[in-house]
């Protein structure tokens, strides 16, 4: 089964990871991701910026384009990891996430029918 790792975080959590050490942060990702692409689990993952980021919304035919990628949350998507695996190996994986002891790791299971068939 293929699970979506999300990892969310807000200005504490990155702070946190600033003390740390970002290099350190990476190099934890880095490892991880070695070892998930070793036993064949990681399909996919990366970092997102809220760089060039928009939320957009379409109210009765009308789009509202605003700046950032903030909807109504308090925490915002960081990143992600796409693995194959079971639902207890994905629960493991996210607790190893940098970001797992500062911020939530939510983890979503891919809907058996990709849109593009």
């Amino acid at each position: 089964m293929k699970y979506m790792l999300l990892i969310y975080g807000n200005e504490q959590t990155w702070s946190t990871m600033e003390a740390i050490g970002l290099d350190k942060v990476m190099d934890q990702h880095r490892e991880l991701g070695a070892e998930l692409k070793a036993n064949g689990e990681l399909i996919d993952g990366i970092g997102l910026t809220v760089t060039n980021a928009r939320v957009v919304r379409v109210t009765d035919g009308v789009t509202a384009v605003t700046d950032g990628p903030f909807t109504e949350a308090k925490e915002v998507l960081a990143g992600y990891y796409v693995v194959d695996c079971d639902l207890d190996r994905a629960t493991e994986i996210a607790a190893r996430l940098p970001e797992a002891p500062y911020s939530p790791i939510e983890i979503r299971e891919f809907t058996p029918t990709p849109l593009d068939t």
